[in-house]
C-alpha cells in the first residue's frame, strides 16, 4: 500500500516546488509530482522583479540562481511610440536588482532545493490520469509513473500547481470567477549577439497597435517578443510560415525609431521561435473540499505584465501560510477557501485587471501620450509607475504622485 502524506503537490515548477518547501519546513508530509523530468523548460517570460528575489533568497536558491550566468538588471525602459520612460527599478526589501532567469534553471534549482528536505517526495515523469475520492472530499490521485506502472496516493489536501491547462482543476471542475479574452498574439525567441542598450534594461516598446519587449536572460542571450493584434491573420500566417525572418521584419518595420533593429541585425536565433496565439486572462475558484490550486492554475494574466513567476511563488506563500495556520486540517475546509481565495484577490486582483486592460492591446490615445510625456520628465512619478511591477507601490500611489504633478503644472 502506499504512503499516505499531509499534502499532494501536482507540478514541480516554481509554484509547486515552492509550496513544498515552505510546508516541509513546517514540517508537512509532501509528495512532489510533475510529468516532466527536470532540468524541462516551459512556456514563460522568465522575467521576475526584485520583490521576488527577496522571496527567492528566502527560500534559499537566490545565491544558485545568480550563478546560472545571467544577466543583472537594475533598469526599466519603456516607450510609448516616441515618448520614453526610463529609470531604476525601485529598492524593495534591500533588493535593487530583477533577472530573467530560463525556467529550465529556475524550476530546477527550486526543485532541487525541495529535494533536500526529507519530508518531501519527489516523483518525476508521473502523469496524474484520476483523483480518488471519498464521497465529495478529494483525497488521493491516481496516474502513471515514467514505467507506465499505475499508481495511487492519498492525501489531506491535493494540490493543482500544474500550470494554464491544469489537470486538478479541470477534474475537480473549480468554478470559473473572471475571464477576459486577449485580443494579442506572441511570438518570441531566444538570441545570441545582441548588444545592451548602453546597460542591460527591460525594455518594452509599443507603437500602434505592436508591441515588441527585450530581456536580457543567461548565458548572454536575449529573449525577444513581439505582440500584435490576434485579428492579423496575415501576419499571423508570414509568422507561421516564416518566424525567424517575421520576428526580424517586424522589429525593423513597426520600431524603426529605436535601437532594436541595429542591434538584432547580426544576432544569431539560438532556438526555433514559439508562438501563443490568443489566450485567456482568468481567475478561478482556489480551494474545494480536499483540493487547491495555485500558480496559473488558479489565475493568469498578459504576459506583458511579467508577473507570472512571482505570481507563482508568492501565490505558494500565501497558500502554505494558511495550511500552516490552520496545522493542515482542512475539515472546515469552506471557511479556510473563503480565506485563501480573499487572500490571493487581495494580493492580485489589481494588477490582474491591468493585464485584463493590456490584453485589449488598445491603441495609444493623445489624452494617454500626454499622460506618457508627463511621467517620462518626473523622476518621482516614473519611480511609481515602476514601483507597480515590484510592488514597491499600489497604482493609486502612482496615480496620486502623478495627480499631483499634473496639478503642479496646472496651477
Amino acid at each position: 500500500m502506499n504512503k499516505s502524506y499531509d499534502v499532494i503537490i501536482t507540478g514541480a515548477r516554481c509554484s509547486g516546488s515552492t509550496l513544498a518547501i515552505y510546508l516541509a519546513k513546517a514540517g508537512f508530509e509532501v509528495l512532489l509530482a510533475d510529468r516532466a523530468t527536470f532540468p524541462s523548460d516551459t512556456l514563460s517570460t522568465n522575467t521576475f522583479f526584485n520583490n521576488t528575489v527577496a522571496l527567492l533568497r528566502e527560500i534559499g536558491v537566490m545565491d544558485s540562481l545568480v550563478e546560472t550566468h545571467v544577466t543583472p538588471v537594475e533598469t526599466i525602459k519603456f516607450q510609448f511610440e516616441d515618448t520614453v520612460i526610463e529609470g531604476p527599478i525601485p529598492k524593495v526589501y534591500g533588493e535593487d536588482t530583477a533577472y530573467c532567469i530560463r525556467r529550465t534553471y529556475l524550476d530546477h534549482i527550486l526543485l532541487k532545493q525541495a529535494k533536500k528536505h526529507k519530508n518531501i517526495t519527489v516523483i518525476e515523469g508521473f502523469r496524474v490520469t484520476d483523483l480518488i475520492y471519498d464521497g465529495e472530499r478529494v483525497t488521493g490521485m491516481k496516474g502513471e509513473d515514467g514505467a507506465k506502472r499505475q499508481q495511487e496516493y492519498r492525501a489531506s489536501l491535493v494540490v493543482g500547481a500544474d500550470g494554464r491547462n491544469s489537470k486538478i482543476r479541470r477534474l475537480v471542475n473549480s468554478e470559473l470567477k473572471l475571464s477576459s479574452p486577449s485580443a494579442v498574439t506572441i511570438y518570441f525567441g531566444y538570441f545570441s549577439g545582441i548588444s545592451h542598450d548602453s546597460v542591460p534594461k527591460f525594455e518594452v516598446y509599443k507603437r500602434d497597435d505592436k508591441m515588441a519587449i527585450l530581456f536580457p536572460t543567461n548565458d548572454d542571450l536575449y529573449v525577444v517578443t513581439v505582440n500584435f493584434p490576434l485579428e492579423d491573420k496575415k501576419l499571423i500566417d508570414k509568422f507561421k510560415n516564416d518566424p525567424e525572418n517575421s520576428i526580424r521584419q517586424f522589429l525593423r518595420d513597426y520600431f524603426p525609431n529605436t535601437t532594436i533593429g541595429n542591434r538584432i541585425k547580426h544576432s544569431t536565433l539560438i532556438e526555433p521561435i514559439k508562438g501563443l496565439i490568443g489566450y485567456d486572462n482568468y481567475w478561478y475558484q482556489g480551494m474545494g473540499n480536499g483540493w487547491a490550486l495555485v500558480g496559473d492554475a488558479i489565475c493568469f494574466k498578459d504576459p506583458a505584465m511579467a508577473q507570472g513567476i512571482h505570481d507563482a511563488i508568492r501565490g505558494a506563500r500565501i497558500l502554505a501560510d494558511i495550511l500552516i495556520k490552520n496545522n493542515g486540517q482542512i475539515n472546515e475546509w469552506e471557511k479556510i477557501a473563503e480565506d485563501y481565495q480573499k487572500s490571493m484577490e487581495a494580493e492580485f486582483m489589481v494588477r490582474f485587471y491591468m493585464g485584463c486592460e493590456l490584453s485589449k492591446n488598445e491603441k495609444i490615445t493623445e489624452q494617454q501620450d500626454a499622460i506618457h510625456k508627463i511621467i517620462s520628465t518626473h523622476p518621482s512619478v516614473i519611480e511609481k509607475f515602476f514601483g507597480i511591477y515590484n510592488y514597491a507601490n499600489e497604482p493609486a500611489d502612482f496615480e496620486e504622485e502623478l495627480n499631483r504633478i499634473i496639478q503642479s503644472i496646472s496651477s
